[in-house]
């Protein structure tokens, strides 16, 4: 969950939040070196005057701001190309739930389950209890189990939506009569917000998405009860 002021993402949830974390601190690194080594180039340029009159002709010169460049962009792209694959894999997974977006709700579909569906709508503000965030909690949370592969299968009925949770590192377009699926996997139990990330409307604020993760025993209990 995000706080006032916040300069940095949320804490990760997953193994591909983390992945993302950390290839983020390894491009903002190289940013600074280049950004650091620009900066002295320029000061040197604007202080002092030029005492070697061949550099701008120098062969060797041309070749390493040639080379350099081109190195950097491996460095980045590598480990870029690792992550995205990564995204993309779903590897047998225990658990399939169906999203559809709704102008302006979210429903869910248990789809290993016989009759596990229900609408997610966000609670209006004269209805929050002590505690509870403001355009964030919904009456229906999607409970899933922690530690384990689940994949999520997302459509809209209406127009296009996202269905988005900063913390796990998922954002996936709803688009109308295409269904799009993405795997996610709870390394803690907790609760975890989001939003609707793509601008479906007039009321695309308040179509949160709260999704709690739990110990499996405490989701099987869940899934009977729901049943």
């Amino acid at each position: 969950m995000a706080y006032p002021l916040q300069l940095g993402f949320q804490d990760a949830t997953s193994p591909i939040m983390e992945e993302l974390l950390h290839f983020h601190d390894h491009t903002l690194m190289i940013v600074f070196l280049i950004s650091s080594l620009v900066l002295y180039i320029i000061s040197l340029m604007l202080t002092t005057k030029l005492t070697h009159t061949s550099t701008m002709d120098a062969q060797e010169v041309e070749t390493i701001w040639t080379i350099l460049p081109a190195i950097i962009l491996i460095l980045i792209a590598l480990p870029s190309l690792r992550i995205l694959y990564m995204m993309d894999e779903i590897n047998n997974p225990s658990l399939t739930v169906k999203t559809m977006g709704h102008q302006w709700y979210w429903s869910y579909e248990y789809t290993d389950y016989e009759d596990l569906n229900f609408d997610s709508y966000m609670i209006p503000t004269q209805e929050l209890k002590p505690g509870e965030l403001r355009l964030l909690e919904v009456d229906n949370r999607v409970v899933l189990p922690m530690e384990m592969t689940i994949r999520m299968l997302i459509s809209s009925e209406d127009v296009l939506h996202s269905w988005a949770i900063p913390s796990l590192g998922l954002k996936t377009d709803a688009i109308p009569g295409r269904l799009n699926q993405t795997t996610l996997m709870g390394t803690r139990p907790g609760l975890y917000y989001g939003q609707c990330s793509e601008i479906c409307g007039s009321n695309h604020s308040f179509m949160p998405i709260v999704l709690e993760l739990v110990p499996l025993s405490y989701f099987d209990k869940w899934s009977m009860s729901m049943l």
